[in-house]
């Protein structure tokens, strides 16, 4: 994130731009969504307290899937 308007700030200050992060983790998240359903694999998640495999074409991509 060395590009973004914060790159300036502390760490500290940084840190604190909570929407920022979480945003930046929402985008990571579907990249790597992306590249299992993109290369047939599967995806471990968490369901009614237990490790459940997503099949590749059946991974969920916010309604944008490609």
């Amino acid at each position: 994130m060395t590009d973004s308007p914060n790159a300036s700030l502390p760490p500290v200050e940084r840190i604190n731009d909570h929407s920022r992060i979480l945003d930046a983790l929402r985008q990571a998240v579907r990249e790597a969504l992306l590249s299992h359903k993109r290369a047939g694999n599967p995806v471990a998640v968490w369901q009614n307290e237990r490790v459940v495999w997503v099949p590749a074409d059946e991974i969920p991509l916010d309604g944008h899937d490609e």
